[in-house]
């Protein structure tokens, strides 16, 4: 295939968007393997010191996560979360549809997946800045898999972007959190948690192609059962664009490439993805994103009752609302945050 190159005269910015952008997706594709082979590295070749501080690593990961699932209390270090060159690249927006009153605690069912969830991991973690100017005293979390928070190294980077364990347990301890201004908690001056977590999963991730928003949903209930023990509103949002700034290898349902996916899947709780984008001197070769604009919507907060037994009809009530919301929006936005909108549909599966 022929190689488009990127001209040799591209704006300063623009370069450093690309280079800061590469950094940050060669982590984000690396860093659970790299992290494993650091520590088998330092054990094997390092001194009796090295492996020393090792184990007490080791032994410190294994207290912290005991004490709160290593969840970073507060926001972290802001600095760490002001990343703007990385949400200018495509760029990223925030759209605010309702307000989110800081007296309860939230999940933002968020969709679609795509390939990193790079829409919500943009607003909610790497550069929170409009977040917190859209909805003050709430702070955003964003829930990933729970087996990052026990690897070395890596949860260190996704801790200060304010990712937290997605298990029940660690979802249970930050929703139930006091609302209370005056409670130890909320001495940062927030009152309230929202979580994002993307229901799709690993599922909805080998689902992503341009143009293709294909949900994984109608069997996803576990969010809505969460929210309702703690009593937590559930936000529907949607970030259009977010298919469109990757591409996969071609992977259809019965393909053996889909067939070796879900058998890792199964075991790992990740799909092994096989993007396709641009490089940093091309736009037609490589593994890096493509600048697509990506708008995340959030809607309009669902209240549930709070019970300790969620009823099986009121869950199934409340998915209902969920789905009829994200269908709405889907219909209400597309025309203005999707260029091919007439030709785009959303399938809820």
């Amino acid at each position: 295939m022929k190689i488009e190159w990127a001209p040799l005269r591209v704006p300063l910015a623009r370069r450093l968007q690309t280079l800061i952008m590469a950094f940050f997706t060669y982590l984000f594709f690396s860093m659970p393997i790299v992290s494993g082979l650091l520590v088998v590295f330092l054990m094997y070749y390092g001194g009796i010191i090295v492996r020393s501080l090792l184990l007490i690593y080791f032994a410190y990961i294994y207290k912290d996560y005991k004490k709160n699932f290593a969840i970073m209390e507060g926001n972290g270090w802001l600095h760490y979360r002001s990343n703007r060159k990385y949400r200018d690249y495509f760029p990223v927006e925030l759209v605010k549809t309702a307000e989110l009153p800081p007296n309860r605690n939230y999940i933002l069912a968020s969709f679609p997946h795509g390939l990193l969830g790079t829409g919500i991991c943009v607003n909610m973690g790497m550069d929170i800045t409009k977040w917190l100017e859209l909805f003050p005293k709430v702070r955003p979390k964003i829930g990933t898999l729970d087996h990052h928070f026990k690897t070395p190294f890596l949860r260190e980077i996704i801790r200060w972007w304010g990712m937290v364990s997605v298990s029940k347990e660690s979802l249970v301890y930050l929703l139930s959190k006091s609302n209370d201004q005056k409670h130890k908690d909320n001495s940062d001056g927030f009152t309230s948690n929202a979580v994002a977590i993307l229901v799709g999963g690993a599922q909805e991730a080998m689902d992503s192609h341009p143009g293709r928003y294909i949900l994984t949903l109608k069997n996803r209930k576990g969010f809505v059962k969460m929210a309702i023990r703690t009593g937590s509103s559930i936000v529907p949002t949607f970030s259009f664009g977010e298919v469109d700034i990757f591409d996969q290898v071609a992977n259809p349902p019965d393909s053996l490439l889909r067939r070796f996916q879900n058998a890792v899947k199964k075991l790992t709780g990740i799909s092994p993805l096989l993007p396709v984008g641009r490089g940093i001197f091309n736009y037609s070769h490589g593994i890096l994103p493509y600048r697509r604009r990506i708008v995340q919507v959030v809607g309009s907060p669902i209240h549930v009752v709070k019970s300790d037994q969620p009823d099986a009809d009121y869950v199934d009530n409340i998915h209902s609302k969920v789905i009829e919301a994200l269908e709405q929006m889907f219909d209400q936005h597309k025309g203005q945050y999707i260029s091919n909108s007439t030709e785009s549909q959303l399938i809820i599966q």
